[in-house]
């Protein structure tokens, strides 16, 4: 037994189901250039064969028309002059004798015109004569065909042919096209008669049917070679552009060795050479840059390793000259404590360079453990309590379902914790401040909202930039480096979470850390919402402002 491979019987199910084609075309169309270049050129093809098809139609249907007309034409004349000839050589004076002679006429007329219907009429508006023949007529059904119009026009004019078309009924009562010629009589003794001569034009019909249906297949035959054509020419267009897309998306994913075949002296062969130019080009680059970065990362990291040494003699000294600046002069007593505060600011910043230094080598590792994230917020709380008071800015932890553990390093979250305090505190003008952790099944989120001065959203876009304030001219309060919140977001990212930020001018700030639950956990959403429930405007990170890790 033979059968399809079970993707082969999918795709089938797939599109038997007739209801989905509409979705799978449209799909087709926008994914597929060669689909959409044969079905235009199938399509425009078919349209300008149809239009021939119907003007060929039309004009051999027009001569096939005109030519039977004519024949028939003569043909009537031919039998109206012979049955004329008859009448006009006959001595028949009685009834019986004009019977006779108008049946030997309408003989005549049968042979000389080959048609079987004949209908002859007295003509109205004579004197009543009982010598004229009776009327009679050989149309059957289709007597009806001789209008009163037709038969005004031969009665006003004799001597001239009337023709009209006119659908005739044949015996098995199928309906025909067909022409009725008129014309006058005049018959001895019995005075003026209308003759009328049917004429079937199915040979003709069936002449146009024939040629119709042989532009119909010759036309569908022809619409399919072009479709086959079209499919195979474009293939050969569109192969190598799919290949030129497939390498550009392998480049644009990091694989910076990958190259266009060339082949050939074509336009494709140079947008080959030329692609892999601007590959090789754009790889040199990159490297060089890499090792930029490389060397300037280590330089940062070693810079600060080297300056540990100095930095550390200094501080010795400088607690010295800090224990005993009471003995000091007041001038000199204020250089100590000057010097004391700008050591210890010192080693902030040579600590932050190198935790930034590891982060753009890659080379950070957690140390992860079960931590409930309310137990870390009550300590930072409490170490920046002092500092709080001291501002006149009163901290509030707010926890209605964050006590439950995650596997966090909490190192580094209690360091986001005190950068978002910190910076609430720096920025919240004395204003509350409220701390809250919430939680569900999947994640846990930390939310720290002031009510100071806002951010704008130009000033949200570059809050996580390195050494970046808001308003540089404003001292800091907590001595900080200017990456606080750069490191915080690289230790968010690294847990898989999510720092982000709402603020608004006059109404305050919001920053929300969203870390998952467990080590491998992935987010989806937050339990803390953002903007706040409080924000009266301003937009939510992720919306039109505000970051995202």
């Amino acid at each position: 037994m033979f059968g399809g491979t079970g993707n082969d019987r999918s795709v089938w199910r797939d599109w038997r189901d007739w209801r989905d084609w509409p979705a799978r075309i449209g799909g087709l169309w926008r994914s597929s250039l060669q689909f959409r270049t044969v079905t235009i050129t199938v399509a425009l093809s078919g349209m300008a064969i149809m239009v021939v098809g119907v003007y060929i139609s039309a004009s051999v249907g027009n001569d096939l028309f005109q030519s039977r007309l004519n024949q028939v034409l003569v043909d009537s004349n031919r039998a109206t002059t012979a049955a004329q000839g008859i009448f006009d050589a006959s001595d028949a004076a009685d009834r019986v004798e004009v019977q006779t002679l108008v049946g030997s006429a309408r003989t005549l007329i049968t042979a000389a015109s080959s048609s079987q219907m004949i209908a002859i009429f007295r003509s109205p508006g004579q004197d009543a004569s009982t010598v004229a023949p009776q009327d009679s007529s050989s149309f059957g059904d289709s007597t009806g065909v001789i209008t009163p119009a037709l038969r005004l026009q031969v009665q006003e004019k004799a001597g001239e042919q009337f023709w009209q078309s006119v659908t005739l009924a044949t015996d098995d009562g199928a309906l025909v096209p067909g022409i009725v010629v008129g014309s006058q009589l005049t018959v001895p003794v019995a005075g003026r008669y209308e003759l009328y001569i049917g004429y079937s034009l199915a040979d003709a019909e069936a002449t146009l049917a024939f040629v119709q249906r042989t532009l119909g297949i010759a036309g569908l035959v022809l619409i399919l070679l072009i479709g086959g054509v079209t499919w195979i020419v474009v293939r050969f267009v569109v192969t190598p552009i799919r290949v030129a897309a497939a390498t550009s998306a392998r480049l644009a994913s990091g694989d910076l060795g990958v190259r266009i075949p060339e082949k050939g002296e074509d336009v494709i062969a140079t947008l080959a050479r030329s692609f892999n130019g601007m590959a090789d080009s754009l790889q040199s680059q990159i490297k060089e840059l890499a090792d930029l970065s490389e060397v300037q990362q280590r330089f940062v990291s070693d810079v600060s390793h080297e300056l540990r040494t100095p930095l550390t003699t200094i501080r010795l000294a400088g607690d010295v000259l800090y224990d005993h600046r009471a003995t000091f002069p007041p001038a000199v007593e204020r250089t100590a404590e000057l010097l004391h505060t700008q050591v210890e600011r010192f080693e902030l910043l040579l600590s932050d360079l190198l935790e930034i230094s590891k982060y753009d080598a890659g080379s950070v590792q957690l140390e992860t453990e079960p931590t409930n994230l309310v137990h870390l917020a009550e300590d930072a709380i409490e170490g920046l309590r002092s500092l709080g008071d001291s501002e006149g800015t009163v901290l509030t932890l707010v926890a209605p379902g964050g006590h439950l553990d995650a596997d966090v390093d909490p190192r580094r979250i209690r360091r986001i914790m005190h950068n978002l305090i910190g910076n609430a505190i720096e920025h919240g003008e004395g204003k509350p401040i409220i701390v809250s952790v919430d939680s569900n099944e999947s994640a846990v989120a930390l939310s720290v909202r002031d009510y100071g001065m806002g951010m704008s959203q130009a000033e949200m876009a570059h809050v996580f930039d390195r050494f970046w304030r808001a308003d540089p001219s404003r001292k800091r309060t907590i001595g900080g480096t200017g990456l606080g919140l750069s490191i915080s977001l690289e230790d968010a990212v690294v847990h898989g979470g999510w720092l982000q930020v709402w603020s608004h001018p006059g109404e305050g700030s919001c920053f929300r850390l969203t870390l998952p639950r467990s080590a491998n956990g992935t987010l989806s959403s937050s339990p803390s919402p953002l903007p706040p429930a409080d924000a009266g405007g301003g937009t939510a990170a992720g919306e039109t402002g505000g970051h995202y890790a």
